[in-house]
């Protein structure tokens, strides 16, 4: 949509056009800036369409303002951002935040902006009370602190815990042991491995007795203060939003909580890191560097997770941060399922298979509704807790993708699996079946019939011709997993990652009595499907041009093998849990 400014139209370019994106890149360039994430870009533009300037948003965040060297005498700044105060209060955005350079304080004061951290080469302001509001809360959580005040002192650790480790918990040890009270401030971005909300739990679980834990904000190491943290980018940009951080922590956060000594682990890995560290100690009265403990980091974490591997990962974390771990595990396993192209009659990203109801994206937003249940589920108390988790995680899913069952399977089958390995802190394969098998009678004697957690369509199969549902399978532990599809998913663990789980998801097919293919397409073209997908098993010459052959096919029948698919995901998530 365009709008007149005298003689100039504000319009917002859109950066998804890879056009616009190059256009609005340059720009930025040309006026020694550099383009950023940003949700939307608005410019004025002259007669001849040219950029005069431009502005961009990014959440509550004005940024990547500039102006053509020809057009800074013009005024354009205060329409154009303006437009953007009116376009935030149109989406429910009422108080806003901006980076700009020094030199353009007067300009945004004057739009009701005020600064509240200041580096050589930038200034962060906000037109409202977000800050104050914030430290008000953070007072309202200090309990009195019994030491004489004299002596009384207050330091604070700001965290990230992506995820939570011994390291961490280390730091937290060895800094309370050195002041009267500590405070931890947690990084609340989201968009990393764990997110905020699971950080924040993992933290209060995990922090020593007596530390108190405070909310995150947009005023300590977001997105706000500091984006190319998340980047990794030791960059000036970087250094001068580091600057940004650190004087508005030192200006406000440190004395409105009568924080003395700020506390930080030693970073020998992260040029980043370590350089924040160092620009810390010269900004701040006092700051004290932990040695780290030796090891332990949470990229390592994140690195023995994203390759499966739950043992190595827990191995460096405290037991309050398992569930969580586990949680992160089961995601993995649907994301690498729906990732896998070439899946006959199933959504992934290269087809909707044979589904009208369904695509890429919203079986996506199935999995991210289902990623807050998962540690819930490893650290339930009981049978008929899991069961009430799973009901809830199902009326999440469905509101998520507007009454599109994209996951009822796998909460069930994931469901039981993340309670059976939550019991035991290392369990073998014989202990997790089990497990399995015991928990999931005990759910299914505690009324599942009255429960969402089963589909009907399964149920009918079972009756009428005699075949094993989903809830026989989990009874008995899901024997077949254990014999066919995880030694074969272990065995093709030096193939590709999409031959390996198109393979094994061609041994799934070929073994199981999918209810959900007996549902859309008869008993009968299910015995057909199993036999197909066995035939290209035993074809290895040309095996995938006849996957793809089988992919177009059931596409066009309407077959859709989605019990397999759940069973997949249960193999991938079974394969990184068991040591």
């Amino acid at each position: 949509m365009m709008y007149r400014y005298e003689n100039h139209t504000i319009q917002e370019l859109p950066l998804s056009v890879p056009h616009f994106h190059n256009v609005v890149e340059r720009f930025l360039g040309e006026n020694g800036l550099r383009l950023e994430a940003l949700d939307s870009y608005f410019v004025v533009e002259d007669a001849e369409g040219r950029i005069l300037a431009g502005a961009g948003m990014s959440g509550d965040l004005i940024k990547c303002i500039a102006v053509a060297s020809e057009a800074r005498s013009e005024g354009l700044v205060a329409p154009l951002v303006s437009h953007l105060i009116s376009q935030a209060a149109s989406r429910g955005i009422t108080e806003l935040k901006l980076f700009t350079k020094p030199e353009n304080q007067g300009i945004f004061e004057s739009l009701g902006f005020h600064v509240i951290a200041r580096a050589p080469l930038a200034i962060l302001m906000e037109n409202g009370r977000g800050l104050e509001r914030y430290l008000s809360s953070c007072r309202d959580r200090l309990m009195p602190c019994t030491a004489p005040t004299a002596r009384l002192t207050t330091g604070v650790v700001v965290m990230n815990a992506n995820p939570f480790t011994l390291g961490h918990r280390y730091l937290l040890e060895q800094a309370a042991a050195r002041v009267d009270r500590l405070l931890v401030i947690p990084v609340r971005e989201d968009g990393q491995c764990f997110p905020y909300a699971e950080r924040l739990a993992m933290i209060k679980a995990g922090a020593p007795s007596g530390v108190t834990v405070l909310e995150g904000s947009d005023y300590q190491i977001s997105a706000a203060t500091f984006p190319t943290y998340f980047l990794k980018d030791l960059s000036d940009a970087a250094e001068t939003q580091m600057r940004l951080d650190l004087d508005l922590f030192s200006r406000h956060i440190a004395p409105a909580l009568g924080i003395s000594v700020r506390f930080v682990g030693s970073e020998p890995a992260d040029a980043l890191t370590a350089r924040y560290n160092e620009i810390m100690r010269e900004v701040l009265p006092k700051v004290v560097e932990i040695p780290r403990l030796n090891a332990v980091s949470a990229s390592a974490v994140r690195a023995s997770l994203q390759a499966g591997s739950f043992a190595a990962a827990s191995a460096l974390c405290p037991k309050s941060s398992l569930p969580y771990l586990l949680g992160f595990l089961a995601d993995r396993a649907l994301r690498l399922e729906l990732d896998t192209p070439l899946k006959p009659g199933l959504v992934g990203p290269d087809s909707n298979g044979a589904h009208q109801d369904m695509d890429y994206r919203v079986m996506l937003k199935g999995i991210e509704a289902l990623r807050p249940f998962w540690p819930r589920m490893a650290s339930a108390h009981s049978a008929q807790e899991l069961r009430e988790l799973g009901v809830e995680a199902e009326k999440a899913m469905l509101e998520a993708t507007g009454g599109v069952n994209t996951h009822r399977g796998a909460i069930f089958a994931l469901g039981l699996a993340l309670y059976a390995r939550g019991m035991e802190m290392s369990v073998n394969e014989e202990v997790m079946q089990n497990n399995l098998s015991k928990i999931a009678q005990v759910v299914l004697r505690n009324s599942l019939d009255k429960s969402e957690l089963h589909s009907t369509h399964g149920k009918a199969a079972v009756q009428r011709y005699g075949v094993k549902g989903a809830r026989a399978m989990a009874a008995g532990g899901y024997q077949t997993l254990w014999s066919e599809w995880l030694p074969l998913y272990r065995f093709l663990s030096s193939r590709p990652k999409e031959e390996r789980m198109q393979l094994t998801l061609l041994q799934i097919i070929s073994s199981l009595d999918d209810t959900c293919v007996i549902h859309r397409a008869g008993y009968e073209r299910a015995q057909e499907v199993k036999r197909e997908a066995e035939e290209i098993l035993q074809n290895k010459q040309d095996w995938k041009e006849k996957l793809k052959e089988m992919c177009g096919r059931y596409a066009l029948e309407g077959v859709s093998p989605g019990g397999a698919a759940d069973m997949l995901a249960l193999t991938i998530f079974i394969d990184s849990i068991i040591s």
